[in-house]
């Protein structure tokens, strides 16, 4: 006999709770508990895969430029060709896969805690899961981040990922890979507070009026448009990590200390605040595409971690 939950009194009769009982769980119920149920390890081989796919499909970065034209221009006719875009791909490549477990993992681990506290949806539990996600994944991904960025400087004197390893280990130290450190934590708090909290309030606003929340749609624009933003209001954090990834090497200039207030006011007398804001336009049109892919891989591989779990459970 099936139980009328319309009746005023809402009592079920023993019969019917032990029917109910035996009932297989509703697809309702398995839909309600969606991204939640996966194993540690499985977000963060889900975050791995996000992190190579990421940074394998865009090419990274180039160096600080004044437009994007100038951008392209200098990689493609200056330095190589098209490939020139793709110098330092695998050094981020090799460092992507650990960080992104890593950052995605915490995340969704402090996300859990924080949201207990703080309540479903909360903005404020998002932002502080990125921020810890950001500090955690920040220690694995600035020597290759560093990496990176010098072999995309123009007439780099590295030849490839291992010999700048060699080249700057014997030159300058171990400290050389971690100068930025400081100044990436500090660019990446606010860029993956803002972020999180954009992608979560989103993608909750674009399901409300997709057919399929979870559609592969949502989570790329809820992640491009986080992405966007993101990256614009942390530009010129970002100018001065790459000052000093990249100090005294060809003709960059080197500061006498990694003070990040130091770095600032040397740029600001330099080039003016406008300096502060070089290269925002890229900086944009790469974040926004790149989060998307992100995002939408992850996502993608959290619900098929999801769909295994639930084969394993029948």
């Amino acid at each position: 006999m099936a139980a009328d939950y319309r009746t005023p009194d809402r009592l079920l009769s023993a019969a019917a709770a032990e029917e109910q009982a035996q009932d297989p769980p509703k697809p309702v119920l398995a839909v309600a508990a969606t991204h939640d149920g996966l194993r540690f390890w499985q977000y963060m081989l889900a975050g791995s895969v996000a992190g190579v796919v990421e940074h394998t499909a865009m090419p990274p970065p180039c160096r600080p430029v004044l437009s994007l034209g100038a951008a392209l221009r200098a990689a493609v006719a200056g330095e190589g060709g098209v490939r020139a875009l793709y110098r330092g791909l695998p050094a981020m490549a090799l460092g992507a896969g650990p960080a992104h477990a890593v950052y995605f993992s915490v995340y969704e681990f402090a996300k859990s805690r924080l949201s207990d506290r703080l309540g479903p949806n909360n903005p404020a539990a998002h932002a502080a899961s990125g921020v810890l996600a950001t500090v955690a994944s920040d220690a694995v991904f600035t020597p290759m981040d560093t990496v990176k960025q010098r072999l995309q400087l123009t007439s780099s004197p590295y030849t490839g990922v291992s010999h700048c390893v060699r080249t700057v280990l014997r030159d300058e130290g171990l400290g050389a890979f971690f100068a930025s450190y400081r100044t990436t934590v500090v660019m990446n708090a606010p860029y993956t507070a803002v972020h999180f909290a954009t992608y979560e309030a989103a993608k909750r606003m674009l399901g409300d009026m997709a057919a399929n929340e979870d559609s592969l749609a949502v989570h790329a624009t809820a992640g491009a448009a986080a992405g966007a933003l993101a990256a614009a209001v942390t530009t010129p954090l970002d100018v001065v990590k790459t000052q000093l990834q990249c100090q005294g090497v060809c003709g960059c200039e080197r500061f006498s200390s990694s003070s990040i207030g130091d770095v600032f006011r040397t740029i600001i007398k330099r080039d003016g605040y406008a300096g502060l804001m070089r290269g925002w336009k890229p900086r944009m049109l790469f974040h926004a595409p790149a989060a998307a892919i992100c995002w939408s891989t992850y996502e993608a591989s959290k619900s098929f971690f999801e769909r295994f779990n639930e084969k394993r459970r029948k």
